[in-house]
């Protein structure tokens, strides 16, 4: 800490669905704080990662990809999103390089004009294009939106990710810290419990299951050695889906808990005993109370 005074905000990361965000938030947290898989939409709420630099300590809001809305979930996500970045202190837009412009980011680029904070461009996954259609991407989105500075990033090898976390610092208005210096997050951990078993799903599952799938802790009881007794119910839509993740003799389900019970040890720092059940429920997308368990308005028409 030094004698200059303390800086926090809020800056959003918006964009298309798998621009990479939730990607970017982990490396700028510095740790897993959001789930990530190459089924879109997979981020549906706010989730929050918090992260110092220098003086500041900046609060990103990693938000549900942007997309046109078909179904109800779908409306609450995009909502989600758009609330994340009209709370914000700042608000970055994150553009896959070699997706450039297309009609989802044309829609995102036309509403961002009327947002009235300041306005960073993040172009990400450039080491997948030349740097000449880079420089001449980043030219034709300027023109379209005036943005106060544009950076070229990769998320996934952490290239650019410093600089621009701290130009994001810059922007935070002067003011004391909400958290801990050794807080990384705001959600509990039950809740980043359930969002790694989701994402352990789709990583297995990613074209057998429609992403309505959802995922609840259930219990977290302590132990008394110090590790963690987890059991979490996988909600589906259909008896189906029930049968594709357990898998043949349960082989599936049992992967899944593996994979989703280490990562949930390392998040949680103890030893964790994860029991895994599936359920059938039916409609759940049109209920009230499983969308405020998401962090998700409800969507009345």
């Amino acid at each position: 800490m030094s004698d200059h005074p303390q800086r926090c905000g809020f800056a959003a990361l918006i964009g298309a669905p798998n621009a990479g965000k939730s990607t970017l938030l982990n490396a700028l947290v510095g740790a897993k704080v959001s789930i990530v898989s190459r089924k879109v939409q997979t981020t549906r709420a706010l989730v929050r990662g918090i992260a110092l630099d220098g003086d500041a300590q900046i609060i990103f809001v990693d938000t549900p990809g942007i997309f046109a809305p078909k179904r109800r979930l779908d409306r609450a996500m995009v909502t989600t999103a758009w609330s994340g970045a009209g709370d914000a202190d700042a608000v970055a837009l994150l553009i896959d390089a070699g997706r450039g412009v297309d009609d989802e980011v044309e829609g995102i680029l036309a509403k961002l004009a009327d947002v009235r904070k300041p306005k960073i461009l993040v172009i990400n996954k450039i080491d997948v294009v030349k740097k000449e259609k880079l420089l001449e991407l980043a030219a034709a989105i300027n023109e379209k939106v005036r943005f106060d500075e544009t950076f070229m990033i990769s998320a996934l090898r952490q290239h650019g990710v410093e600089a621009f976390r701290h130009k994001l610092s810059e922007l935070m208005p002067k003011g004391p810290w909400l958290y801990p210096e050794d807080q990384i997050s705001d959600a509990p951990l039950r809740s980043l419990a359930a969002e790694i078993t989701r994402e352990k799903i789709f990583e297995r599952l990613h074209d057998e299951l429609p992403y309505q799938i959802t995922v609840e802790t259930e219990q977290w009881k302590e132990m008394p050695d110090g590790s963690a007794r987890l059991e979490q119910t996988i909600y589906v839509t259909r008896d189906a889906h029930k049968k594709i993740v357990i898998g043949e003799q349960g082989q599936m389900l049992k992967s899944i808990g593996m994979s989703a019970r280490k990562d949930i040890a390392e998040a949680a720092e103890t030893k964790i005993h994860l029991f895994l059940f599936v359920k059938v429920r039916e409609n759940w997308i049109d209920d009230p109370e499983r969308y405020r368990e998401m962090g998700l308005e409800f969507p009345k028409n």
